[in-house]
């Protein structure tokens, strides 16, 4: 999810940038300052054409390999230790904080970018989940859908306390030895273990500093990142390791501590490069970090991915 969203927004800006001059590139995404209807049209248009699409595309080239079953639960909240919810939570932020700045863009009232912008990640997700329910391979988690429900909740209660999002979620991702071994179910090759291998996965919680002391001299773009991962996971839970595997490393949780650069508090007048900065405020910067693992050993990292 988290690729594709990417990828679609750096793809729209990197061909915008071959249609427009500087200047009237900068002119076509500056946000509009009172609602714009042709642009809400083409927003509203797009998205659905986008997410219908997107959901097809992911019915035939995914679900379509497993058996479909009746509707079904699955209770999977103690699986690859919760990363793959931090994941739904991530995934959830950005779809409605991407949805909610295009329709500032188009000049929509901050109430209706709550309520319709804001909202399309957890909307989007739980048709997924849905997919999940109808799969005998999967099932409808009630984990993921509040996973879903905190990304989205993270975003719009900023929004209505201090009207700018003081708390991003990030993500960074190193390859692991882990996918090697078990590469059906950790993936094949950098863009499945992207996705697949939960082991080189880190969720962070980006905190602006300045934002909570605006008098201070801390600068504006200055994060404390507190990050989330694990390792050692061959399998969704320990129980369901292989019996093939010889040599089953130890499973634990890792927390981290680092820096981080806010890529939208750095001051700008392109309408370009705020919203190329907007896009890659997803990914967490690469920086010196310490870690704590659930075994209580620690580590220090001169540069973590």
């Amino acid at each position: 999810m988290k690729v594709v969203v990417l990828f679609r927004l750096l793809f729209w800006v990197g061909f915008s940038s071959t249609v427009f001059s500087q200047s009237r590139l900068d002119s076509f995404l500056r946000p509009a300052d009172s609602l714009n209807t042709s642009r809400r049209l083409g927003v509203v248009v797009s998205e659905a054409t986008l997410s219908t699409a997107a959901l097809v595309g992911l019915h035939e080239l995914w679900y379509s390999d497993y058996e479909k079953s009746a509707f079904q639960f699955k209770d999977d909240n103690n699986d690859w230790f919760q990363v793959d919810k931090a994941g739904h939570m991530y995934s959830a932020y950005h779809l409605g904080r991407f949805s909610a700045e295009l329709f500032s863009w188009a000049g929509i009232s901050k109430r209706d970018q709550m309520w319709y912008g804001a909202t399309y990640g957890f909307a989007f997700l739980t048709a997924v989940e849905v997919f999940d329910g109808h799969s005998e391979a999967w099932g409808f988690s009630w984990g993921d859908v509040a996973a879903n429900a905190t990304g989205t909740l993270l975003y719009v209660s900023q929004e209505l306390l201090w009207d700018e999002q003081r708390v991003v979620p990030k993500f960074s991702f190193h390859s692991t030895r882990y996918a090697a071994q078990r590469p059906e179910l950790l993936g094949e090759g950098f863009g499945e273990r992207l996705i697949k291998d939960y082991n080189g996965q880190t969720y962070w919680l980006s905190v602006n500093l300045h934002s909570f002391a605006k008098e201070s001299r801390i600068p504006k773009w200055l994060n404390v990142a507190l990050g989330y991962g694990a390792t050692g996971m061959l399998s969704a839970t320990a129980q369901s390791n292989s019996p093939i595997l010889e040599h089953v490393p130890v499973r634990t949780r890792q927390f981290y501590l680092s820096l981080d650069i806010d890529l939208t508090r750095i001051e700008t007048q392109s309408a370009f490069l705020r919203t190329l900065f907007s896009v890659f405020n997803t990914l967490k910067i690469p920086a010196p970090a310490f870690e704590i693992n659930g075994l209580g050993q620690t580590k220090w990292h001169a540069i973590y991915f």
